[in-house]
């Protein structure tokens, strides 16, 4: 690996640890905390998408981080934490991280959803010590924007992402790279 990029891998992993750190990002949420945030975010996509209700409770499992803020100064980090949702009850507890390199200033807070499709990608998904996007598993993301409606026929593939922002599903977002992890809150 060169110098120049081991170099940019430890700034963005120092920003990314930074947010990690950061009062109000991840101050150590409670379970009861996380599990209250993610029925406002499946709440929130279920009013906003149509047939988003049907498609999560097809999904073999659901994944949810209701916030997950991503800052940046010519090196940028994110972080967030969420609940694995399996049958409308909480399974498990997850961090994202990801870093980034490029221009960008500024921040900004998405949600993410994840929904298992196949058991095969689930049981691979909860098996792994480390789940990354792109390298572990693929997430084939869906903007259908808000109002918009979508079907298990509009997403067939093991793992379908969505992202929002203030305004909606968010376009043109990638979640290559980032890092799904197990985590034991309070």
């Amino acid at each position: 690996m060169s110098r120049l990029r081991e170099s940019r891998l430890l700034v963005a992993t120092i920003v990314a640890l930074s947010l990690h750190a950061a009062p109000g990002v991840a101050s150590a949420a409670s379970a009861k905390e996380i599990d209250a945030k993610v029925d406002t975010a499946i709440e929130r996509f279920h009013a906003e998408i149509g047939g988003s209700r049907e498609f999560t409770q097809t999904a073999k499992g659901v994944l949810v981080f209701p916030s997950v803020v991503k800052a940046g100064f010519g090196v940028g980090g994110e972080y967030g934490t969420g609940a694995l949702r399996i049958g409308e009850k909480t399974s498990d507890y997850y961090s994202t991280t990801a870093a980034s390199i490029g221009f960008q200033i500024g921040a900004q807070t998405k949600t993410i959803i994840l929904c298992f499709m196949t058991d095969a990608a689930l049981v691979d998904f909860r098996k792994s010590r480390g789940w990354e996007i792109g390298v572990d598993g693929s997430v084939v993301l869906i903007d259908v924007g808000t109002g918009g409606s979508i079907g298990t026929a509009t997403a067939p593939a093991p793992v379908v992402g969505f992202v929002f922002g203030h305004s909606g599903l968010m376009a043109n977002i990638s979640l290559e790279g980032a890092k799904i992890t197990k985590i034991h809150p309070e």
